[in-house]
């Protein structure tokens, strides 16, 4: 019982919004109050009309089952004693009287309430139950109440007869029932417009008073919606403040000096960005001249036609591979702070198709042991965008693929496109050991790399080919996703299409 009824509370609906609730507990406790008032009203009303009803039978007295004591035979002196102090039988319509001797019913009637027939005695028809209940009752007690099966409820009062029987006189509960009902009927009505009315004056007066609570929320709900991991943001208007003394005028007070916490730090935050991006654009621009120029002596030097020590020949190949690592550094470093200070890329058609071939040609090449696979449908396929920076996206995709995977793996790559002008897919699976687990949410951060390398050999990068990859998408408004676990990884860019070559 107690599951079924658990399972019926959790089962309702009960309101979310504050506002909502505080109506709803308006209503309640109104509706409790009146229930409570009705409810006492009924029983003080059914108590008065009971006590009454009481006093009308110690009134009534025993006259009415008296005369019934020798109907139809021969009065003694008493009884013509009660005919002289008048007609018995003239009671209250609905009386009814009954004589027991010796706890059994010898004769029952009830006063009719046909007016032009009062003068006669109803007899009554008793069931057993109804005389076992009549003879329960105490000679000279209070009265109580019966209901008897061809009468209905009656109040009845009993008394010690003088011939050693006992006589009782009742008085139909009809009335009172009637009266009662009334009541209830009346309450239910008032009660009701009551709830109705006071729930709708109440949810007009909630929301009234909450009004500035909705404004701080509206606000909030704004301030939401903004971009606040980058850029420069601008909050919306602050929050209508109303009395500070009440509980809405101090939450409103508070969230907008929050938000002005919060735009004063976002202000200091975009401009230590735009300062560290303005270093790294200079520092990776004034890095490419000296770089080269390091580069291109370790290269001269190499090719001096004396002969040279060994171990300088090692130095001076190494100066010249370290150079050429570090001048792609820059140049990428370069290509992410451009991106970020929002630098425009070309927008042209650009073959997709023939860029994957290209790409896929230059990965073979330069990772002859894996094995290299090509997925592309039967028409080109054109987008818009950058051709050279679309060609480095698919270039570090395909050396993230041949860099971290063993020997032997396959790497395919796929082009797809979606029905009715919907994104280009370009697809970069490779069946080797996956992305790490703990590294696969900052892949596309910049300098992230691997604690444990995938790769037998070679050198690695600084962690700045796959930021590139995301950086280059979003300039050209696609997304790249990863989903990888051991034996299959998957990189997947979706850039707009720019339609059928």
């Amino acid at each position: 019982m107690r599951r079924g009824v658990c399972r019926g509370l959790r089962g309702l609906r009960w309101p979310h919004t504050l506002r909502a609730r505080l109506t709803a507990g308006l209503v309640v406790l109104l509706a409790v109050s009146c229930a409570a008032v009705g409810v006492a009203a009924v029983i003080e009303l059914d108590g008065f009309l009971t006590g009454r009803l009481d006093q009308q039978l110690t009134e009534a007295g025993t006259q009415f089952p008296a005369s019934l004591e020798h109907n139809g035979q021969t009065l003694t002196d008493h009884d013509a004693d009660d005919r002289e102090r008048g007609d018995t039988r003239r009671q209250a319509p609905g009386t009814f009287g009954a004589r027991l001797v010796d706890g059994t019913v010898t004769n029952a009637a009830v006063v009719p309430t046909d007016k032009d027939d009062a003068t006669t005695d109803l007899k009554v028809t008793l069931s057993a139950r109804d005389r076992t209940a009549l003879a329960a009752v105490p000679a000279g007690g209070t009265a109580r109440t019966l209901h008897l099966s061809s009468l209905g409820g009656y109040r009845v009062l009993a008394s010690a007869g003088r011939d050693g029987d006992v006589m009782i006189t009742g008085l139909p509960l009809e009335s009172v029932e009637a009266t009662v009902h009334r009541l209830e009927a009346v309450e239910a009505i008032v009660f009701g417009a009551a709830l109705l009315i006071a729930g709708f004056a109440g949810a007009l007066w909630v929301r009234w008073s909450l009004r500035p609570l909705s404004r701080v929320a509206a606000t909030a709900t704004r301030v939401s919606e903004l971009p606040l991991a980058s850029g420069e943001v601008t909050l919306p208007p602050r929050a209508p403040e109303s009395d500070p003394r009440s509980e809405v005028g101090k939450v409103a007070g508070a969230f907008n000096r929050m938000l002005g916490h919060v735009e004063d730090a976002l202000t200091h935050r975009h401009a230590s960005e735009e300062r560290l991006r303005s270093f790294a654009a200079d520092a990776s621009h004034e890095l490419r001249t000296p770089v080269a120029s390091i580069r291109g002596h370790a290269e001269l030097a190499l090719l001096h036609p004396d002969p040279v020590p060994p171990k300088v020949t090692r130095a001076l190949e190494r100066i010249a591979a370290e150079s050429a690592r570090m001048g792609v550094m820059v140049d990428e470093m370069l290509l992410l702070a451009r991106l970020d200070a929002g630098r425009p890329l070309e927008r042209r058609p650009v073959d997709l198709t023939r860029l994957v071939l290209d790409a896929v040609a230059d990965a073979r090449a330069a990772g002859p042991d894996h094995r290299w696979t090509l997925e592309l449908p039967e028409e080109p396929v054109t987008v818009t965008g950058d051709a050279h920076r679309l060609q480095q996206v698919l270039a570090n995709l395909l050396a993230n693929a041949r860099l971290h995977t063993p020997v032997g793996t396959e790497v395919t790559v796929t082009v797809e496109t979606e029905p009715a002008d919907g994104p280009t897919c370009l697809v970069v699976h490779d069946d080797g050991p996956g992305v790490p687990a703990e590294i696969q949410p900052g892949v596309f951060e910049r300098f992230t790399r691997a604690d444990r390398r995938r790769t037998e050999g070679g050198g690695g990068g600084a962690g700045l080919g796959l930021s590139i990859v995301a950086a280059v998408t979003e300039a050209h408004g696609g997304s790249v996703t990863l989903e990888s676990r051991a034996g299959a990884t998957r990189f997947t860019v979706k850039l707009p299409s720019g339609g059928a070559a």
